[in-house]
């Protein structure tokens, strides 16, 4: 075989055994949080290693939302939630 399909499938077998790595990483933390902004409310879930990745992501994901442009992303993402529900 060329050089090119070993280095192919190189590739996805390593993406493959990332991808199982980091789906069974032991216990994850759930949040779902609800961000208000601009009279706009979005409410987003997210999961991860711990609480403090866990609520930035959700942060992150409702002001992708309802926010636009940096300087929004930035007022949206600095704004306490609405609520914070952990699961």
């Amino acid at each position: 075989m060329k050089k090119t399909v070993w280095i192919a499938i190189a590739f996805v077998v390593v993406f493959l055994l990332f991808v199982i790595s980091t789906t069974f990483q032991g216990e994850r933390v759930r949040v779902e949080v609800c961000m208000v902004f601009h009279g706009q409310r979005d409410c987003r879930k997210a999961q991860a290693q711990d609480r403090e990745h866990a609520l930035r992501t959700a942060i992150t994901n409702a002001c992708a939302q309802l926010a636009s442009g940096v300087t929004d992303t930035g007022q949206c993402e600095n704004t306490p939630p609405e609520s914070v529900t952990w699961r």
